[in-house]
Parts: C-alpha cells; structure tokens; sequence
C-alpha cells in the first residue's frame, strides 16, 4: 500500500491557530509543543466551540519564544525557558480531567483578556508532571484486540492540553470524500485545517475512511502509532480557521453522513511508541495495519 504523510501540524495553544510543519520531534506525548498552553477564564478552559475568534490567535515558535499575533493586537513572545511562569503550580481541569499546570505571565494573561474581552489566564502544562492519562478503557479494547501489535504500547501516555489523546489522524481521502459530498450539496469545500489535525496521511490505495479499519501506522522508520479511537466531532469544524466565522458546514454534512452510536465521526485518535530523539517528515512513508 502507497501511503505518505502528506502533512504535519502542531496547535501549541489549545484552540488557537496551529503551525504547518515539514518536520518534528514526537514521543508518547505527542509532537513537541502541541497543545502545551491553555487559555482559562475563570475555571473554564477556553476553545473555539464558545470562541470562535480564537482561531485567530495565531501563533509561531522560533529557539526561545512562542509569539502570539491576533487582530488588532500587538505581538506578543512567550518565553519557552519557563522565566514567565508563576512558581506553584494550580489544578486545571479539561473536560473529566483535573491536573496540575502552572500559569504564564501576568501580562499574558492581560494580552489574551484584551482580545478575547473576558478574564483570562494562560496556563502550561509540563507533561513529565502532569498526571493526566489517556482512557484507559479505549486504549485496553484496543490492546485486547490486537495483542499482536500491542508491545510497546504500555503506560499511561500521558499528554497536554489536547481533548482526549496524544495524536489526531487524519486521511487526505476522507477530506476529498466530504468535500464531493459537499459540492453536490452546492456547498463549498472545506479546508484541512477545519479539523486540526496533527498528522494528515495520503495514497492512491488508501481510500476514504481507511482509517475507520486501521490498527495501526507505522511513519518513517520507527514510529507507531496505535489508532485506539475515532475522533467524535463538535462545532469546531464549522467555524472558518481563517476569518473566525461559525457556519453549518461541513457539520451538517458529517450529521448526515458520518452519525455513529458513538458520535459525528472524523479522524482518529492515537497513542505514540516512538524511540527517543524520533522525529517525523512530510514525504516519509508510513505503512497501515488495516483491521477490517
């Protein structure tokens, strides 16, 4: 089976705008920064499903700082070294999960409540501390199923910010599938970038929603990941990553199209078993375990 990662992304704050990569460190944590910041007002933590002028954040990382841009502000670089973050650090909760972060800045804090105009805060998460672990429940279906594959997959795997796993996985065709499902509803196409994924995968002999049937993936030389659950979507794909702006597309399509007992399906979640210092390009081959 011909099949390459056509693409690679990182969303180093949860819900603002990702940074398309050509190449990146990745352990069971994930890709190195993904989803390590969080915005909190009060103690909900923010995402595009209640503000969507969050994709307008955007966002870029160079040797030292992560720099935040958005409309009408001025830019701001937050200090990768840990310097402008507070010393004790406080519970954070995402969805079901509690766990400990520690926030940024004071003036961080300021430069996101200005532009999302609420109370805000920016937290980050330092994985080696954080006790927040994958269901174990999926990843246990998973292991039973596939005993064959499943050496290298133990722990916790714990990661950040994401909802619920460290990797989402999407395939090209499933996008091109939608997209003509679209079209012969008279809607317009819709962009990868709606459903922020962290690695998308490509070939002429993996169609649409292979990935539904796969196991697992084996990138470059040595890194696997383990595809443990489907990704169940919210409102987030209908807002346009590049104005802001909610519609009803493609969600009223997926409704109609991709409803399972589980949820509106695209995508799928997995864990890593990566060697130290494995790193993943856009080109390298990837090979598919298919379950059907």
């Amino acid at each position: 089976m011909s099949l390459h990662i056509r693409s690679l992304h990182i969303y180093p704050v949860k819900s603002c705008a990702g940074i398309d990569l050509e190449t990146s460190l990745i352990d069971t944590a994930g890709f190195a920064h993904d989803r390590r910041w969080l915005v909190m007002s009060g103690t909900r933590f923010l995402t595009q499903r209640q503000v969507p002028a969050m994709a307008l954040v955007r966002t870029r990382l160079t040797a030292t700082q992560l720099r935040l841009e958005a409309p009408g502000m001025p830019a701001f670089d937050v200090p990768l070294d840990g310097s402008g973050l507070a010393a004790a650090e406080e519970p954070v909760t995402v969805w079901r999960d509690t766990f400990a972060a520690r926030a940024e800045s004071n003036a961080a804090a300021q430069w996101f409540s200005d532009y999302l105009q609420r109370p805000c805060r920016l937290f980050k998460v330092d994985i080696g501390r954080a006790a927040r672990a994958t269901n174990a429940d999926w990843i246990g279906r998973w292991r039973q199923a596939h005993p064959d594959l499943s050496a290298g997959f133990e722990g916790a795997h714990l990661f950040g910010f994401a909802d619920g796993y460290p990797v989402l996985v999407a395939n090209q065709a499933s996008l091109d599938e939608l997209n003509h499902r679209l079209a012969a509803r008279g809607k317009e196409p819709v962009p990868m970038n709606r459903f922020r994924p962290n690695i998308v995968i490509g070939g002429e002999d993996f169609a649409a929603y292979d990935e539904d049937h796969t196991a697992l993936l084996t990138c470059g030389d040595a890194v696997r990941m383990a595809l443990v659950k489907p990704c169940t979507r919210c409102n987030i794909p209908d807002v346009d990553q590049a104005t802001g702006a909610r519609g009803d597309e493609p969600g009223m399509t997926l409704t109609a199209t991709r409803s399972f007992e589980l949820g509106v399906v695209f995508g799928q979640n997995a864990i890593v078993d990566a060697p130290p210092g494995a790193t993943l390009r856009v080109g390298d081959p990837v090979t598919a375990e298919l379950d059907f």
